[in-house]
């Protein structure tokens, strides 16, 4: 009688056991090429298939791979393709890790790159657990960065167009002999010029056109960001940021939108060592066509340091202690970074 019972006990263990199925997908912009990798460290990796990009392909793909009850864990690589597969399989509590290309290990010998092999690589490797999740952000806090970078985009091609302007008048013999720091009299100076040839003031139309499209592109991206950011659930940090010297809500809002959740940093030195502390670095914050104090080189793209403090004060020890979110009454610099257990 016991033995009927440990046998069906036995047998309804193993009903009740669900198969995982480890899923890497090399995902691009029209195709998304699908491997799985069985559970077991002998199990099968094969390739599944080639499907469009389209979700709706991606959900038929999904339900047929766990039609018999069985486990999903699905990875692919970070991309220009965002990270809409990721929300979406997430909907479906589908377990997704999007993975960091440059944190990715390299097998040995001469890589043969190829779709299926970067898909089989990856289900390999997921069920490894060898592979290194990113942070996603949500909806709303990607949508406040992608908002902070369209804004640096702005002042670069701005610059750029300053650029061009002082190259093209330098070759026609005009140059300006004041402080050229592109404030109202230096802007004045190219639109008083009378040049001699036709051509030569068509171009210097086309500079200045260009010029003034840059400077309101700028203030259109500030006024954006003005009405955009008090909405935001995080702004009490970047108000908490703006009462240290050198943090305006561009600033502020850069180190926060890039940065996002900062609990996900288990230690102090992981948040100093993010891409967004060098890349704080913001061109001319507060000043539209003006220079800011303190340049010095980032990586990435260069960018030119908020005025006064950069991101290694922001992100000290005791600055690192802290929770985005918090309602907080008058923030004050030596509240945020003065005390020992500051929060926001």
């Amino acid at each position: 009688m016991v033995e009927a019972v440990r046998q069906t006990t036995n047998k309804g263990d193993q009903h009740m056991k669900k198969t995982l199925r480890f899923v890497g997908l090399d995902v691009h912009k029209d195709t998304i090429v699908i491997a799985v990798a069985d559970q077991g460290a002998d199990g099968e990796v094969r390739i599944y298939g080639t499907i469009s990009s389209d979700l709706h392909a991606v959900e038929r793909a999904v339900a047929k791979l766990r039609a018999d009850g069985a486990e999903l864990h699905v990875a692919y690589e970070a991309g220009p393709t965002g990270f809409g597969l990721y929300r979406q399989l997430r909907k479906m509590h589908i377990d997704c890790r999007v993975v960091a290309p440059s944190k990715m290990p390299v097998p040995g010998g001469r890589r043969q790159k190829t779709d299926r092999r970067d898909a089989e690589l990856l289900a390999r490797l997921l069920r490894a657990g060898e592979l290194t999740a990113i942070h996603v952000p949500d909806e709303v806090d990607e949508s406040i960065r992608d908002l902070t970078r369209a804004r640096a985009d702005a002042v670069d091609d701005l610059r750029r167009a300053k650029q061009r302007l002082k190259s093209f008048l330098l070759r026609a013999g005009y140059h300006y002999q004041g402080k050229a720091n592109w404030g109202e009299k230096h802007q004045r100076y190219p639109r008083a010029l009378s040049l001699p040839l036709a051509a030569h003031k068509a171009v210097l139309e086309e500079y200045l056109l260009a010029l003034d499209q840059g400077c309101q592109r700028v203030a259109r991206l500030d006024d954006l960001l003005a009405a955009q950011v008090p909405q935001w659930c995080h702004y009490p940090a970047v108000q908490a940021l703006m009462a240290m010297r050198g943090f305006q809500l561009v600033a502020a809002t850069v180190l926060v939108a890039e940065i996002d959740d900062i609990q996900r940093f288990a230690h102090q030195r992981a948040a100093v060592s993010h891409r967004a502390a060098p890349d704080l670095c913001v061109r001319s914050e507060g000043q539209r066509g003006g220079q800011a104090r303190g340049r010095r080189p980032a990586r990435g793209r260069a960018r030119a340091c908020a005025r006064g403090q950069g991101p290694e004060g922001a992100l000290s020890a005791s600055c690192t202690r802290v929770t985005w979110g918090r309602k907080i009454s008058k923030p004050s610099g030596a509240a945020i970074c003065g005390a020992k257990r500051s929060t926001f």
